[in-house]
């Protein structure tokens, strides 16, 4: 043991005397995996968020809805500089086959599979079956994923963590897996979407009023038309303003949800030149907004991360097809006279910490990635079960494989697949239908029951009819 003059005499000499340090977090490769426009961004943003020891690369999965180059460049504005100039120059679309002969030949230490639900399960399968000491699989789902969605945990339930964005999420979400049969394995992120932004871009002027569009809310022709005609009617009456209707998806272009009546397509004729249609990246326009008005869309949250007033729709009413009962007591919620008048809200406090806007230092999912990480490399990563109890064995596989990319899967088990499982699948819809109003007209009255327990099991048997939208 030196002495302390010694120690002294080491300084002196110019030798710095160091304390012990903590150990360099290894340096981690991770893998993300994307398919539509929404996953996209939040895969990637999400991503964004990553601790500085990993290693980011991200794929896009070919599916019938992969995003196009446009929507790419969108959903990847602002990302982190690991993940490369992916917004000026989107990776290519890869078949699931070559996705995982590249995890095969370099297996990451974690993938995040950000993409839609049918597409996720088949990659989570694929990955767990192929690819030697197999990735820690994350999962989750982008945006408002309240109330909590049978759908989401189902087809994702082999994942090792699904990512949340809210406590309140996490307990909803909870408490249906433990009562459906699967293990919770939750953790928490702040939607990459709210968190707080940098000031204004300098020489943007704020202009505009910007109408969140979503593909599927509502879904009928005639209550789009009414929300068309509420903005119009706003443009009239500030024509000071720009009344922006942001869309997710040009002509031709695919989006997680499908939609049948696209807004471009019902503005009509004679509308002011001051209401106007316009894609990009959603940041670009809350740069001009004074204010963000929506049925239900995540873009509400991302306005209210910036400061800018906004106004949740509740002409339609309040409810789980609608995606917006979490808004109810946000602060947020008006209906199309507010619109017209210019009146728009804030988020009130009480409601934020609960609802996607808790402290930063709650979030647990890049801490527990890590911990299964360790796991892996000690050899104790454990496999979680399928949701899925349906027989069928290889042909089932198949059969979801196919059902899930389309004609990206041209192996010929998927083919064979097709032809015996189409004839199957209309024999079942037919029945299902048959049986389902045998009920309503043999149904005896029974006490009422919680509306969320009802959706539930709605969803469970909906869940097992292939060829249905999934998250």
């Amino acid at each position: 043991m030196s002495a302390p003059g010694n120690d002294l005499d080491a300084v002196a000499d110019g030798r710095q005397a160091r304390l012990p340090s903590a150990p360099r977090p290894r340096r981690r490769r991770v893998v993300g995996l994307v398919d539509t426009d929404s996953f996209a961004k939040w895969g990637a943003h999400l991503l964004s968020a990553a601790p500085p020891n990993w290693s980011l690369e991200l794929l896009t999965v070919a599916t019938p809805r992969s995003a196009s180059p446009a929507q790419l460049r969108a959903a990847f504005r602002d990302v982190d500089a690991r993940l490369g100039p992916i917004d000026l120059a989107p990776p290519e679309p890869m078949s699931v086959d070559d996705v995982v002969a590249r995890l095969q030949a370099e297996p990451p230490d974690a993938v995040l599979v950000s993409c839609i639900g049918p597409v996720a399960e088949v990659v989570i399968d694929q990955v767990t079956r192929s690819v030697p000491r197999r990735p820690v699989l994350v999962s989750g789902l982008p945006g408002i994923s309240f109330p909590a969605k049978w759908k989401g945990v189902f087809l994702r339930a082999r994942a090792d963590l699904f990512v949340l964005h809210s406590h309140r999420e996490v307990r909803e979400y909870t408490a249906m897996s433990t009562a459906g049969g699967i293990e919770p394995s939750f953790a928490l992120a702040t939607l990459p979407f709210a968190r707080p932004t940098v000031a204004d871009r300098a020489g943007v002027t704020r202009d505009s009023v910007v109408f969140a569009a979503q593909p599927s809310v509502p879904k009928d022709e005639d209550d789009r038309r009414r929300v068309v005609g509420w903005l119009v009617e706003t443009a009239r009456a500030h024509p000071e303003w720009r009344v922006v209707v942001k869309t997710r998806a040009g002509a031709g272009e695919h989006q997680t949800h499908r939609e049948t009546y696209p807004y471009a397509d019902l503005v009509p004729a004679d509308a002011p030149s001051n209401l106007v249609v316009e894609a990009g990246p959603m940041s670009v326009h809350l740069d001009r907004a004074v204010a963000l008005v929506t049925i239900s869309s995540t873009a509400v949250l991302e306005a209210a991360a910036r400061g800018v007033p906004a106004l949740t729709l509740t002409d339609f009413g309040t409810s789980r097809s609608f995606i917006n009962e979490v808004f109810v007591d946000s602060g947020l919620e008006g209906d199309a006279d507010d619109l017209v008048r210019g009146r728009f809200g804030t988020v009130r406090p009480g409601w934020m910490t609960d609802n996607y806007f808790h402290d930063p230092e709650d979030d647990d999912w890049a801490d527990r990635t890590e911990t299964l990480m360790a796991l892996r490399d000690a050899g104790a990563l454990v496999d979680r079960p399928a949701a899925r109890r349906s027989r069928g064995g290889v042909l089932r596989r198949a059969w979801e494989r196919r059902n899930a990319l389309g004609d990206h899967d041209r192996s010929v088990i998927g083919q064979v697949a097709l032809s015996i499982g189409t004839p199957i699948r209309a024999v079942k819809r037919l029945r299902r239908r048959a049986l389902r109003a045998l009920r309503r007209r043999t149904a005896p009255v029974v006490p009422a029951v919680r509306p969320g327990s009802v959706q539930r099991l709605r969803d469970r048997d909906e869940e097992l009819v292939a060829g249905r939208d999934a998250r």
